[in-house]
């Protein structure tokens, strides 16, 4: 169960059978305390124009693989690959069955159970991070310029 005392950040969430793709949507997070424990993850952080704090403790639906699992702290967001302790689908992200205006479904990662599956095997997280749109160069942060030209960076036609 989250705690709705605290100042939850917007969180999305999208899974596959073996693992959860989670993004925490703090901008310009400095040093956050992040926690992920094999039944929650905890983040408390600022960010923001405003320096507003934020904080959220996710209560998982089931176990996870702390230890295998990793995340990546950036300029919009923190994401995380939280490793299932299960290979198998979720009904939902949370222990608890109630509805919180701060959590979505990231539907640019979602994936269905009965989508055809192009997952990639074993746990190779640096070919994971790199397909959730970073490269990590060591230092952690994350280089997105890969040089590709993105459609919506097209000209848009005039108006008639």
């Amino acid at each position: 169960m989250a705690d709705e005392r605290l100042n939850p950040p917007p969180v999305f969430w999208a899974q596959r059978k073996n693992l959860l793709y989670v993004k925490i949507q703090v901008e310009d997070c400095q040093k956050p305390t992040i926690k992920v424990e094999k039944d929650k993850v905890y983040f408390k952080g600022s960010g923001g124009t405003d320096k507003k704090s934020y904080e959220v403790t996710l209560e998982l639906f089931k176990e996870i693989k702390p230890e295998e699992s990793k995340y990546s702290v950036k300029g919009i967001a923190t994401e995380f690959v939280l490793i299932k302790a299960e290979e198998k689908f979720w009904s939902r992200l949370l222990k608890d069955d109630k509805k919180f205006h701060w959590l979505k479904v990231d539907f640019n990662k979602w994936k269905d159970e009965d989508d055809s599956e192009e997952e990639v095997e074993g746990t190779d997280f640096e070919e994971m991070m790199r397909k959730m749109g970073g490269v990590n160069d060591g230092s952690g942060d994350m280089n997105f310029d890969d040089g590709a030209v993105d459609s919506d960076d097209e000209e848009l036609p005039d108006l008639e």
